[in-house]
C-alpha cells in the first residue's frame, strides 16, 4: 500500500488515500517517486477540460528510483534513477513513422488501463500513463527515461513536462534563432522554462507577459529583459518595446482565446506564434481573411514542445550541468501530497511558478 492523490470523479476534490500497487508485470517497472511537479494539465484533467478515465491517480511530471522490474525488462535495474515519460511513442503509427513522436496516436492509450486498486478494491487508472501523484507507481518501461548523470533527482522531475515543453516550444516548434525577439505569455512552470530556453537560444529582447506583477522577478531571473503586465494594451506595449515592429516569435503558455489572439497581434509582420497552452473547447479564436493575408503571420500548435524525450533529455541535462538551465529556479513551492489542492488554487489565481511535491 502506498499513499496517492486520487481523483474519484471529474470535478470532485482529490482524495489523499492509500492504494494497492501490484508487482510489476512483464515489461513494467515499479518506481519510488522522489518528486512530482503540479502541472496545469493536471488541473485540466481534474476539471474535465481534458478527459481521462476515472477514478484515476493524476500526476505526469515526476522522477524517482526503480524499485523492481518485471519479466523481460532489460537495461534497467533496481536502484536506477529515472524521469517519467508520460507520452511514450509507439514507434509504428503514421506520426511516429514521420519522426513526429510527440503526435503519436497511441501515446496516451495506457491511461485507460487499470494499474492499481483503492483500499476498497475500486479499479484505478494511471491518469496520463504514469500516476506520479503517489509515493510509488508501476509503469511500462517505455514510460521511463534514464536520468543523465549530474542532475539532482528531485529537480529532475521538472524535466518530465515543464522543461521539455518550454524548451521544445522555443527550440523545435518556434525555432528561435540568435538575435530574434521573443515574447512569452504566461510565467508558470512552462513559461519560465520557455524564457530560459529563449535566453539559451540567443534571443536579443525577451518579453515576459503575465497578469501578475509579482512574477516580474521570477521572469527576469529566467531571462526576460522586459516585463509586461497583461492588459488590453499588451500588444501595443510589446510593439513599443521592439521598434513598433512586434516580436519575431510569441510563445503562448496560457491556453485562453484572448491570450492567443494577443500573442498573434504582438508579432511582427511575418512573425510566428506558437500555442503551448491547453484551452477548452469554448475558447474560440477568430481572424478575418484580410488580416491573415496582410500580416503573413504563422500560428501553430505545439504538443509536448514537439520533443522526442529520449533525444532531448540528454541535451537538457547538458544545459543543466553547464549552468545554462536552472531547474531549481522554476520551483516556488515545495509541498506534500496534501498541498496539491492549494497548488491548483494558486494556479487559478495566477500565483507562483511550479509547485513541486517532494516525497
Amino acid at each position: 500500500m502506498v499513499r496517492a492523490a486520487v481523483l474519484p470523479a471529474v470535478g470532485a476534490p482529490l482524495e489523499i488515500t492509500e492504494i494497492e500497487l501490484p508487482d510489476p508485470g512483464p515489461g513494467q517497472v515499479r518506481v519510488r517517486l522522489a518528486a512530482a511537479g503540479v502541472c496545469h494539465s493536471d488541473l485540466s484533467l481534474s476539471d474535465g477540460t481534458m478527459r481521462v478515465p476515472v477514478p484515476a491517480v493524476l500526476g505526469h511530471e515526476g522522477a524517482g528510483t526503480v524499485v523492481s522490474v518485471g519479466e523481460g525488462v532489460t537495461g534497467l535495474a533496481p536502484g536506477a534513477n529515472v524521469v517519467l515519460n508520460w507520452a511514450p511513442s509507439c514507434g509504428s503509427c503514421h506520426a511516429c513513422s514521420l519522426g513526429e513522436v510527440w503526435l503519436c496516436v497511441n501515446a496516451l492509450s495506457g491511461s485507460a488501463d487499470v494499474y492499481a486498486r483503492s483500499a476498497d478494491g475500486t479499479d484505478l487508472h494511471p491518469g496520463l500513463n504514469v500516476a506520479a501523484f503517489a509515493e510509488e507507481t508501476v509503469v511500462p518501461v517505455s514510460c521511463t527515461l534514464p536520468l543523465p548523470d549530474g542532475i539532482p533527482l528531485t529537480d529532475a522531475a521538472l524535466l518530465g513536462c515543464a522543461v521539455l515543453t518550454g524548451y521544445g516550444a522555443v527550440h523545435h516548434a518556434a525555432q528561435v534563432r540568435p538575435g530574434e525577439t521573443v515574447a512569452v505569455f504566461g510565467v508558470g512552470g512552462v513559461g519560465l522554462s520557455a524564457l530560459q530556453a529563449a535566453r539559451i537560444a540567443g534571443a536579443s529582447t525577451i518579453v515576459a507577459v503575465d497578469v501578475s506583477p509579482e512574477k516580474e522577478e521570477l521572469a527576469r531571473a529566467a531571462g526576460a529583459t522586459e516585463y509586461v503586465v497583461a492588459s488590453e494594451n499588451t500588444a501595443r506595449e510589446i510593439r513599443a518595446l521592439t521598434g513598433r515592429q512586434g516580436v519575431d516569435v510569441a510563445v503562448e503558455c496560457v491556453g485562453r482565446a484572448v491570450t492567443i489572439r494577443t500573442a498573434w497581434e504582438s508579432t511582427r509582420r511575418g512573425g510566428r506564434t506558437t500555442v503551448v497552452g491547453i484551452g477548452g473547447k469554448d475558447q474560440q479564436v477568430t481572424f478575418n481573411a484580410l488580416e491573415l493575408f496582410h500580416w503573413g503571420r504563422t500560428l501553430s500548435g505545439c504538443v509536448y514542445g514537439n520533443c522526442d524525450p529520449a533525444r532531448d533529455l540528454p541535451v537538457l541535462a547538458g544545459h543543466v550541468r553547464a549552468g545554462r538551465l536552472d531547474l531549481g529556479s522554476l520551483v516556488t513551492e515545495r509541498i506534500a501530497l496534501e498541498g496539491i489542492p492549494a497548488a491548483f488554487d494558486n494556479m487559478l489565481a495566477g500565483k507562483g511558478g511550479r509547485a513541486l511535491i517532494v516525497f
